[in-house]
């Protein structure tokens, strides 16, 4: 957009090419032609920016003062333009880059905190045995309040088995019961 004629002041708005969900960053440039350009640099300002940050708007100053200086004596206006639109490519892959090195951040402390959940303590001989100490401790309270409800319900009863074993004669009274 030319903005006046003499001196010679107009705008060129510079956009990335889209990035990850169609995210583009921009800026709009304005140049003054001097009175010896090309001999001499035009002037120049970032008038505006969407999605740029301080330092980017800085970085991109300055790559516009180096391709000026290195350019002198040549039109340079579409070599700064061109530079900046390499910035600005750059910085969306950049933005890229950090969002996937982002992610990549929450899966590793998401997988460190599943590895803290399942890590229990280490065993050695010493926590081992003083488990196994408890663990037979637990397991005899348990056997003997068994017993006791069996007392206190009466269950002390024989099987069948311990009968025949206890008393032999109860081998032969079925035999006896049928000759009757």
């Amino acid at each position: 957009t030319v903005l006046s004629e003499n001196p010679t002041t107009f705008t060129i708005t510079v956009t990335s090419e889209a990035g990850e969900n169609d995210e583009t960053v921009q800026t709009t440039l304005k140049f003054t032609y001097r009175e010896k350009y090309p001999d001499e640099a035009p002037l120049y300002e970032v008038v505006s920016q969407e999605n740029l940050d301080d330092n980017d708007v800085t970085d991109i100053i300055k790559l516009l003062e180096q391709q000026a200086e290195e350019n002198l004596g040549m039109v340079m206006i579409f070599t700064l333009v061109s530079a900046v639109q390499e910035k600005l490519n750059e910085i969306v892959d950049q933005i890229k880059t950090r969002r996937e090195e982002e992610k990549k951040q929450k899966e590793r402390e998401a997988e460190e905190e599943e590895k803290q959940r399942f890590h229990g303590t280490p065993v050695t001989i010493e926590n081992f045995l003083n488990w196994k100490a408890k663990f037979d401790a637990e397991l005899l309270e348990i056997k003997r309040k068994k017993m006791k409800e069996e007392e206190q319900a009466g269950k002390n009863k024989l099987s069948g088995k311990q009968l025949f074993e206890m008393d032999h004669n109860l081998d032969t009274s079925d035999i006896q019961f049928l000759e009757e």
